[in-house]
């Protein structure tokens, strides 16, 4: 099994997908929105953590920028009716330490405003993965209502979910403020992807 790889990014898909070079051998690795848009330009070299998903017609791997991120993917491919596809767009939208934020306050609505997570989903994930995932140390549990972004604002929410993939408030409020006028009637995953494009071009 593949567990790490390190070598030069030379290729970015739509489909959050990247391709690896290392040492002449390109690895095509999935991976979550906010790790694409973090991953170094060539030629600089990218260490990705590997999850690889073996199955009887294909072997894929998943690549996160950190254990932490790794772990969580696992845990959340453990909860029934969660796929690889859902349990990437989860972590698309926050890292390991929101999540273990979101699952410890049980905010089934900051679940729920990721693409292809239902309400069942979401009490799913908050049920089997209590006390699961480990909180960052000093980390406050901050209620639902105090942290969650303002309904409908789909600014306010892209803005967040940058802020939690660890970019600054400053620069993702720029990068929305790049695309909002075009993404702003987009879905939030849409319009997630449009300002992370704009922070990997930067």
């Amino acid at each position: 099994m593949i567990g790490r790889l390190r070598g030069v990014v030379v290729e970015r898909g739509s489909d959050g997908s990247c391709v690896v070079d290392v040492h002449g051998v390109g690895y095509e690795v999935f991976v979550p929105l906010g790790t694409l848009g973090r991953l170094a330009a060539s030629p600089e070299e990218t260490t990705l953590e590997i999850h690889t998903l073996v199955r009887e017609d294909a072997l894929t791997l998943y690549g996160f920028d950190g254990s932490a991120d790794k772990l969580a993917f696992r845990a959340l491919l453990g909860v029934n009716s969660v796929g690889p596809k859902l349990a990437l767009a989860i972590l698309g939208q926050m890292n390991a330490a929101a999540l273990a934020q979101t699952i410890a306050r049980k905010d089934r609505k900051a679940l729920q405003a990721v693409s292809g997570v239902g309400k069942k989903t979401a009490e799913r994930i908050l049920l089997d993965l209590e006390n699961k995932l480990d909180l960052p140390p000093g980390s406050p549990v901050t209620s639902a209502s105090a942290s969650a972004p303002t309904p409908g604002d789909a600014a306010t929410e892209v803005i967040a979910a940058l802020v939690n993939l660890g970019y600054k408030r400053a620069i993702a409020e720029g990068a929305v403020a790049r695309v909002e006028g075009d993404a702003r009637e987009a879905s939030l995953e849409v319009f997630l992807r449009a300002a992370l494009a704009t922070l990997s071009k930067a």
